[in-house]
């Protein structure tokens, strides 16, 4: 009589299934192990590896092996310590922008009153709001359907009383008139990608467009917004943008004609990740 498949089993086969869809084989196939048993990973790992294998198990890397993002396979990404919901109509959250959520905590003083400009689904914003007990925060979107991923997570985390989020566009004219403004704090993560850009089939396939290009040099976004993030500003305030990787010279040039002060933020990797924008005085 065949040996049982156990958890550690199915995690080994899955691994090299998934060897091809990039270099957290591993991590994924525990993920998408720990979401079929009903526990953490870290029980899992501790607790289950001898267990039979669930039947869902077999289906979630068959999803995976496709491409299919984990986050959205589990319905869910966390960053910066906090459980977001996600779905193909916001981007998944990336730790590298948590440079913009530390360097908006660390601002002296703290900042009351925030925007979060392309909020998607919400984690700049109520990440910051999390943190910050005192602060009022406003997310815009163009995507109805982005608004909804951040209204949810407004309230899965017990801050829909203090994040508002507003259907607004920052391309349209007469945008801001629909917030409340202006702001201690303006957060922004626009798209930033080349159309052209080769990307991974799990950002390619998966993750929306409009949130991700920007024309053929990325920069389409930043032309617009920047130039009206002064009137978004309360005197002292400070906005923070994310950039892609290769642009920081290019937004600042943008910022700079804009009236704005610049300083480039570095990712973990120590790679320029967002801007600091200051009104001059």
């Amino acid at each position: 009589m065949d040996k049982p498949l156990t958890v550690a089993d199915a995690l080994r086969a899955a691994t090299r299934q998934l060897a091809a869809t990039g270099d957290t084989a591993r991590l994924d196939a525990e993920l998408l192990m720990a979401h079929a048993l009903g526990t953490t990973r870290s029980d899992m790992l501790v607790r289950h590896m001898g267990d039979a294998v669930p039947q869902a198990f077999e289906a979630l890397i068959a999803r995976r092996a496709t491409h299919e993002p984990v986050a959205h396979i589990l319905g869910r990404q966390e960053f910066y310590g906090l459980p977001f919901a996600v779905s193909r109509d916001v981007l998944i959250p990336r730790a590298d922008s948590e440079t913009l959520v530390e360097r908006a905590l660390a601002l002296r003083p703290k900042p009351q009153t925030v925007l979060d400009c392309g909020t998607g689904s919400g984690a700049l914003l109520l990440a910051v709001l999390h943190h910050l007990p005192g602060a009022r925060g406003v997310g815009i979107d163009r995507s109805k359907a982005a608004l909804c991923v951040a209204e949810a997570n407004a309230k899965s985390l017990g801050l829909e009383s203090r994040a508002t989020i507003v259907h607004a566009d920052w391309d349209q004219p007469n945008w801001r008139g629909a917030l409340p403004g202006p702001f201690d704090l303006v957060l922004a993560n626009p798209p930033y990608v080349e159309t052209t850009a080769q990307l991974a089939p799990d950002v390619r396939n998966f993750e929306p467009g409009g949130a991700l290009f920007a024309g053929e040099a990325g920069l389409d976004a930043y032309r617009v917004l920047i130039p009206q993030i002064p009137a978004l500003l309360a005197p002292g305030g400070t906005a923070l943008v994310e950039i892609g990787a290769t642009q920081a010279d290019a937004v600042e040039a943008i910022a700079n004609t804009a009236g704005l002060l610049t300083t480039v933020l570095p990712d973990l990797a120590n790679r320029p990740r967002a801007l600091q924008l200051l009104l001059r005085k």
